[in-house]
């Protein structure tokens, strides 16, 4: 049945099929952005650049007021980004302090403000090693939370929660979607750099379909 969505578009591969996922299903799309000092803010530039072609409604909210309450990531500048998979002890670096919860909540108030059903949201399997905020549970209680704290109930859901990356991106290939059109990397810099965790976990999905990423890589030695 069709509702309306607001969903959490990063500008990544993962909330690139969700939102095309959604529109897939028939849904009405509220497409909300957040700029939270990320160093990788190139992210929003293909937010806003896939949101435009597709005539969508999107929002960037600016939130870098809360960088004193979302501090010492390395994605925003805390420390160097680490090299490496995502379910390294090094990764723990990336976690934003209570990021998806503060996001969340902000997208549930969007949410009702535009009389949407639902929030979603493109946590998925590859992110729970590290990420406590993408783990089922935490959906689970979110959820619930987020139907109860206002007059109108708003689902909060992750539709790829138990999906690996590669399965998302079968899925988007089924679809026909062009990842050029999104930015992955951690690094802010010109090309991805191919070695970040975000980088290494893209870079695998894409072998295990036997394909190239369309995204230009920095050169390694």
């Amino acid at each position: 049945m069709s509702k309306t969505v607001v969903v959490i578009y990063s500008g990544g591969m993962d909330s690139f099929t969700l939102l095309h996922r959604a529109l897939a299903e028939g849904h009405r799309v509220h497409a909300l952005s957040f700029d939270y000092g990320q160093r990788h803010v190139r992210e929003l530039e293909a937010a806003s650049a896939v949101c435009g072609e597709l005539g969508l409604p999107h929002k960037v909210l600016d939130i870098r007021s809360l960088q004193a309450v979302m501090a010492g990531s390395a994605l925003t500048g805390g420390s160097e980004v680490p090299e490496g998979h995502y379910e390294e002890e090094s990764m723990k670096s990336t976690v934003v302090p209570n990021r998806n919860m503060i996001l969340l909540s902000l997208a549930t108030g969007y949410a009702v403000t535009v009389a949407a059903d639902a929030v979603w949201f493109g946590a998925h399997g590859g992110d729970h090693a590290i990420y406590p905020d993408c783990r089922p549970e935490f959906v689970e209680k979110m959820d619930a939370v987020c139907r109860v704290a206002n007059y109108e109930p708003v689902a909060v859901e992750a539709p790829y929660i138990r999906a690996d990356k590669g399965e998302i991106l079968a899925e988007g290939l089924a679809m026909g979607l062009d990842y050029g059109q999104t930015w992955t990397c951690y690094n802010g810099r010109h090309k991805a750099c191919g070695v970040c965790g975000s980088c290494v976990e893209r870079l695998e999905a894409f072998a295990s379909h036997g394909m190239t990423d369309p995204l230009p890589y920095e050169a390694r030695n």
